[in-house]
């Protein structure tokens, strides 16, 4: 067991409704909630187990929309209803933070904490074990907002991006020049070639108080509507402040709203095995495949003159069946079926929007 303090915390980020995973993520049962691998276990319960070998379990908050309390209940039933932090409306990744770290701070002034989305991917976990062991003794000792970058191997635009002066650096963590938001083609091949660009995993490690003084400089409003509510964090006068105060909040990420403004941002780069599985295509290149590319997942499966694609099937009493097909998704659930081109994942989410638009909330 690594080093754990009762000043280390972890906070996993789980309001999202993974839109891009549709149709087997939807509003209801998002992504995080699905057993995305055949384990028997949501991805939620692995980034928690993940985090129960870094911190104490009991220091580990979930941060969620109230529509998922009870999902979450149901998925980790060993936790205490105070680990479970409800957002009345989904407001993006900033009022999340300011949020989560308030409760936080108001329990322990000296806490150290990691930020990190519940539906990634991690395949080298002591690795990842090591590094956010090694983050959280470098926060707790530097006034510093620390983000893990993941070391590029390919050109992806799919991916936000750090880059970081090589030639400035404390223990393992480099200062941070610039982020940049997705990119195009030829500038991700430019930033592969260059050497000092990673990719943003989402994932964040500080103590309490030096982001919240972070949000007092660059983001008042939002700082001075969660600092009202300090003596009632953790009261049964929580719920209502919260309640009252969440829709005067800026809808913006973390990024934009505290990370490319602050000028104390330190990089930590690691090679994690990592995916942020944002994408069906990104669940495909980590999965295993057979002779023929393919990645097949689920029961009554028979496919023929078929390569490089993804054939899942929710289904235990549907029979899915593909003949001559290269190069495609073939996702099969109890009430939609979509055929789509791996290369147009990113198309899913209109996708999404479409079915919305015509069927209401009937299949999204």
């Amino acid at each position: 067991m690594n080093k754990q303090t009762e000043n280390y915390y972890a906070i996993i980020m789980a309001g999202g409704v993974g839109s891009r995973f549709w149709p087997w993520s939807k509003k209801n049962l998002p992504k995080q909630f699905l057993d995305i691998f055949g384990t028997g276990q949501s991805l939620l319960q692995l980034t928690f187990e993940r985090f129960a070998k870094i911190v104490p379990s009991q220091n580990i908050y979930i941060v969620t929309n109230e529509t998922y309390s009870d999902l979450i209940r149901t998925q980790l039933p060993f936790i205490q209803e105070n680990q479970i932090i409800q957002e009345p409306m989904a407001m993006n990744t900033a009022p999340c933070v300011a949020y989560s770290i308030s409760k936080i701070h108001a329990l322990n002034s000296k806490a150290v904490c990691i930020v990190a989305p519940s539906d990634h991917l991690i395949l080298k976990e002591q690795k990842f074990i090591e590094i956010m062991s090694e983050g959280l003794e470098f926060g707790e000792k530097e006034d510093a907002l620390i983000t893990i970058g993941i070391e590029p191997n390919r050109p992806d635009t799919g991916y936000g991006y750090i880059q970081y002066k090589q030639n400035e650096s404390k223990d393992n963590a480099f200062k941070v020049k610039t982020f940049t938001e997705k990119p195009d083609l030829e500038l991700a091949k430019t930033f592969l070639e260059s050497g000092d660009f990673l990719w943003n995993a989402g994932i964040f490690i500080w103590k309490a108080k030096t982001i919240l003084q972070a949000f007092e400089t660059h983001q008042a409003d939002t700082y001075k509507l969660f600092k009202d509510g300090n003596k009632l964090y953790n009261t049964p006068s929580e719920k209502e402040f919260i309640q009252k105060i969440y829709p005067l909040t800026k809808s913006t990420s973390i990024d934009y709203a505290i990370m490319e403004k602050a000028d104390n941002v330190y990089v930590i780069p690691a090679d994690l095995g990592w995916s942020d599985l944002g994408t069906w295509k990104s669940l495909y290149e980590t999965r295993s495949k057979t002779e023929e590319g393919n990645v097949i997942q689920g029961k009554h499966i028979l496919h023929f003159d078929t390569t490089n694609s993804l054939v899942l099937n929710q289904e235990k009493d549907k029979l899915v069946v593909t003949n001559g097909i290269n190069n495609l998704m073939v996702i099969n659930t109890e009430d939609a079926l979509m055929i789509c081109n791996l290369d147009k994942e990113q198309e899913v989410k209109q996708i999404v929007d479409e079915v919305k638009i015509k069927f209401k909330e009937k299949f999204s």
